[in-house]
C-alpha cells in the first residue's frame, strides 16, 4: 500500500501526516515553533528552528506508526506563506532571522509603493501593496542586513518562502524552487504570465538570482536526501497553506470556496482559469496547479486564533484553547462587549497597518466570560466581512461554507458563525485540509490517484451548523461590530 508523507508548517508549529491510499490519516506530529516581537508590530522565527521542529514532527510519525519512509509513494509540503528566509547559497546560513508573514516593519515601504505604483503592483500581482508580503519583507534584509545588498548583487544569496526553504534542505541545497501558489504571495510575481516580473523585481530592487524557480504545484521535484527521513522520497507536491486546504477541501471547480481558521482566517473563492477582478480589495491569486494555471479569490483576516492564543498566554483568561467555548457559552450574549484584534492591523477589507487591538462596549457588569465571548465571535465578524466583499464582487449569495483549521473544533463558534452570516456552515470528517491538500497534490503527481474527481469522492462531512439567529439579533450584533471596527481604525 502507498502512503503519502504530508510536510505542513504552519505559524505557530510544524506538523508531520501521514495518510494511506485512501485519503486517510494515520497518524500526526507536531512540533511548536517560538515567534519572537523584538519590537511592536515585528515578528520574527528562526529558520533553522523551522526545519529541526519540521524533521522532529516527520520523524516522529514514521516512528509512531512503523511505516518505513520507503513506502512512501511521495511527499507534499505546504507551508505559511509569506515568511521570508534568506541565506547563503554557498553554506546554507540564513542571513537573518525569517520575517513572518504578520510582521509589519515595511508598512511605511509599502504605504509610498501603494502611493507611487500601487495601481501597476495590484494589476500584475492581483495583490493590494501590503507588508503582508514577500516582497517589501526581501527588500528590508537587504537594505539593513551587513553587506546583504552587494551578497545578492554578486548571486550569493537565495531568497524563499517557507516552502523553498524546506524543499532546499530536504535536498542538501540541490533544488531551489517554489510553486505558482506561493510566488503569486511575494508582490513580485506576475500572475498573468506566470513568471517573475522585472518591473517588480527593479521596483524592490531584488535580483533575479535570488529568486527561486517556478515549478507546477503537482509534479516531481526532486528525491529528499536519504539521511533526513530514512529513505531518498520523492518531493512530488508544493502549495502554499490556504491554497492547499483548497484542495483538501474537494474545492476543485469555480464557484466553491473553503475558510480555514488557524492563527488568521483565510477565504478563498475558486475561480477555475480566471483570474477574479475585485472592487472590495480581495485578493486575486494562484490556487494550486495541476493542469494549467489556476485562480482564486481572497480574503484574509490577520488575527484569528492567535487572539484565543493571546487569552491564554498574555491574558491569562483561559489556561487551554480549547476552555474558551464553554466559557463562551456560560454567559447569554456578548453584554455589548466587542474585541477586535487587530494586533497587525487589519486585513482585508479594511487593509489598514496603522488600526491597534481594542475592546468597546465594557461596563461594571462585564466579565472574563464575555471577553471570552468576544473574542471567538470576533473571528465569525472579520470572516463576515470578507464574504459580504465576495458577495459583492461575484454577484451571488452564499450558501454554504465549507471549514476547516483547528478552530473549527470550537461548537460555539461555528453555530455563531453560521448565525451571523445567516449561512450553513460544514465541518468536513477531517478538518486537518491543508496537510491533506499537500498529500492529494503529491499523490497525484507520484500516481497513487488519477485524477480529482477520485479525489473529490473521498470528501466527507462531519457536522452542519444551520443559522438559527434572528434576522433583528443579528443586524443588531452585526451593527456594533462595525462601530467597534470604526473606534478601532480612529
Amino acid at each position: 500500500m502507498p502512503y503519502l508523507i504530508a510536510l505542513d508548517e504552519g505559524t505557530t508549529s510544524a506538523r508531520t501526516v501521514l495518510y494511506n491510499e485512501r485519503g486517510e490519516r494515520l497518524a500526526m506530529e507536531s512540533r511548536p515553533i517560538d515567534s519572537v516581537y523584538p519590537h511592536p508590530g515585528w515578528v520574527e522565527q528562526d529558520p533553522m528552528q523551522i526545519w529541526s521542529a519540521q524533521m522532529e514532527s516527520a520523524r516522529a510519525v514514521l516512528d509512531r506508526t512503523g511505516i518505513p519512509a520507503s513506502a512512501a509513494a511521495g511527499i507534499g509540503i505546504t507551508n505559511q506563506r509569506e515568511t521570508t528566509i534568506v541565506w547563503d547559497r554557498a553554506t546554507g546560513k540564513p542571513v537573518s532571522p525569517a520575517i513572518v508573514w504578520q510582521c509589519r516593519r515595511t508598512a511605511e515601504t509599502c504605504a509610498k509603493l501603494a502611493a507611487s505604483h500601487g495601481a501597476m503592483i495590484t494589476a500584475k500581482t492581483g495583490l493590494v501593496v501590503d507588508a503582508y508580503f514577500s516582497g517589501s519583507k526581501i527588500h528590508w534584509i537587504l537594505e539593513n542586513i551587513p553587506s546583504a545588498r552587494e551578497r545578492a548583487r554578486n548571486g550569493d544569496l537565495l531568497f524563499g518562502n517557507v516552502d523553498t526553504w524546506l524543499i532546499w534542505k530536504l535536498t542538501n541545497g540541490a533544488v531551489h524552487v517554489t510553486d505558482p501558489s506561493n510566488a503569486s504571495r511575494t508582490m513580485l510575481f506576475n500572475i498573468e504570465t506566470g513568471g517573475w516580473d522585472d518591473d517588480l523585481l527593479s521596483l524592490l530592487d531584488v535580483p533575479r538570482s535570488m529568486l527561486p524557480r517556478v515549478v507546477s504545484s503537482s509534479s516531481f521535484i526532486a528525491h529528499a536526501a536519504s539521511e533526513h527521513l530514512g529513505a531518498d522520497v520523492p518531493v512530488t507536491g508544493i502549495a502554499g497553506d490556504q491554497q492547499a486546504a483548497l484542495f483538501g477541501q474537494a474545492c476543485f471547480r469555480p464557484g466553491l470556496s473553503k475558510n480555514t481558521y488557524g492563527t488568521g482566517c483565510f477565504c478563498l473563492l475558486h475561480t477555475g482559469a480566471t483570474r477574479p477582478v475585485s472592487r472590495n480589495r480581495m485578493l486575486a491569486t494562484r490556487a494550486a496547479q495541476v493542469d494549467g494555471p489556476q485562480f482564486a479569490m481572497e480574503g484574509a483576516v490577520f488575527i484569528a486564533g492567535a487572539a484565543v492564543q493571546w487569552l491564554r498566554d498574555k491574558m491569562g483568561l483561559i489556561a487551554q484553547a480549547s476552555e474558551s467555548e464553554a466559557i463562551a457559552s456560560s454567559v447569554s450574549g456578548n453584554a455589548g462587549v466587542y474585541l477586535v484584534p487587530a494586533f497587525v492591523g487589519l486585513g482585508a477589507p479594511h487593509w489598514d497597518p496603522a488600526a491597534r487591538g481594542t475592546i468597546t462596549g465594557i461596563t461594571a457588569g462585564a466579565t472574563s466570560a464575555h471577553i471570552v465571548r468576544a473574542t471567538l465571535e470576533s473571528i465569525a465578524y472579520q470572516t463576515r466581512e470578507i464574504l459580504e466583499a465576495m458577495e459583492s464582487d461575484s454577484g451571488e449569495r452564499l450558501a454554504e461554507l465549507r471549514v476547516d483549521g483547528g478552530a473549527t473544533a470550537n461548537n460555539f463558534l461555528m453555530q455563531f458563525q453560521a448565525d451571523i452570516l445567516g449561512a450553513r456552515i460544514v465541518r468536513p470528517a477531517d478538518v486537518e485540509t491543508t496537510a491533506l491538500g499537500a498529500a492529494y497534490l503529491a499523490g497525484l503527481a507520484a500516481g497513487v490517484w488519477k485524477s480529482t474527481a477520485e479525489l473529490e469522492s473521498f470528501w466527507r462531512s462531519q457536522r452542519v451548523f444551520e443559522p438559527a439567529m434572528s434576522e433583528q439579533e443579528r443586524d443588531r450584533l452585526w451593527e456594533g461590530w462595525n462601530t467597534a471596527v470604526r473606534k478601532c481604525r480612529a
